[in-house]
């Protein structure tokens, strides 16, 4: 969807029908707010990503974890690396042959 642009002339007009409805006085302060307003959006948006991104992380299981588990070692609590010992444990060790 192509949106239409505003050229010099749309915008003069804009203005001033702005001030025209608004007072010249008051248009500073509108647009103060508006500036607060899309600041806080773009906070409240910010946040929200972050949230997104740490519930992914928290409900994402690591390859190690996933293979530790699959093995039925209990993962809760644990960091990748004590899990690869406990896997490692798990894996038979082959006898080096002796030629």
């Amino acid at each position: 969807m192509v949106l239409p642009q505003i050229g010099g002339g749309e915008l003069l007009l804009i203005i001033a029908i702005a001030v025209l409805l608004f007072g010249a006085n008051k248009i500073p302060e509108l647009a103060r707010n508006m500036g607060k307003a899309v600041g806080e959006f773009k906070k409240a948006q910010q946040e929200t990503d972050e949230e997104l991104r740490k519930l992914e992380q928290k409900t994402k299981l690591t390859k190690i974890q996933k293979m530790a588990k699959d093995m039925g070692i209990d993962i809760e609590g644990k960091t990748d690396e004590e899990l690869l010992d406990e896997i490692n444990k798990m894996i038979p060790k082959k006898e080096s042959a002796e030629p």
